[in-house]
């Protein structure tokens, strides 16, 4: 029994506190996630495996995984179901996005460098295109006209948005990202050309 003890002390134990560590690890801290879909074109590709950082601030333009049940309720989710968009403003923040594309910012227009001038007016007026009215953080029903709303996001919650605004479905449809459904925040790989513009 002793020789027996010994060996499991020397193999065994180390063997379960690895896989302990690497089960906390990717429960509380890290792991890895593949991207779905085309909504954060160029800067992540459909199927892109991602890392996912899942302690510290969540802070404007970070690009985070969140789970769309209870967020996305034009849909309906038979399991777990996670999207990947960009962190466009954060609780207290005032937003107000035009017709043409442009973004400000408690007032300060942000250049949104990630993608270009072309892809922001496309995707903005597809939207305008497709819901009429445009919209506001909490509903699309009370906006008049994009370059008419300015609406402040409330403690908690978040703005999103996908890179490729003329093929995101994101929250300029269904609102608001409660902090609650965030998992973490995305952190591309170097061989991603696009890898500096992910990782914020």
């Amino acid at each position: 029994m002793p020789k027996v003890w010994r060996a499991f002390k020397s193999i065994g134990l180390p063997i379960i506190a690895g896989l302990f560590i690497a089960f906390l690890i990717k429960t509380f801290l890290f792991s890895f996630v593949s991207v779905n879909g085309s909504s954060m074109y160029p800067n992540l590709q459909n199927n892109e495996r991602v890392g996912l950082v899942k302690v510290g601030a969540i802070k404007r333009n970070h690009v985070i995984v969140f789970e769309a049940n209870g967020v996305d309720r034009e849909k309906t989710f038979t399991k777990k179901t996670y999207y990947v968009k960009r962190v466009i403003a954060v609780p207290g923040d005032t937003v107000k996005y035009t017709a043409t594309g442009k973004l400000y910012i408690n007032g300060k227009f942000q250049s949104q460098s990630y993608i270009t001038q072309q892809q922001r007016v496309d995707g903005t007026l597809q939207l305008v295109g497709m819901m009429g009215q445009g919209f506001t953080l909490k509903t699309l029903s009370k906006a008049e006209h994009w370059s008419q709303v300015v609406t402040k996001v409330p403690k908690n919650y978040y703005f999103v948005m996908g890179d490729n605004r003329a093929n995101s479905n994101d929250g300029r449809s269904y609102g608001l990202v409660p902090r609650s459904k965030i998992e973490g925040t995305v952190k591309a790989f170097p061989w991603n050309p696009n890898h500096q513009l992910i990782n914020k």
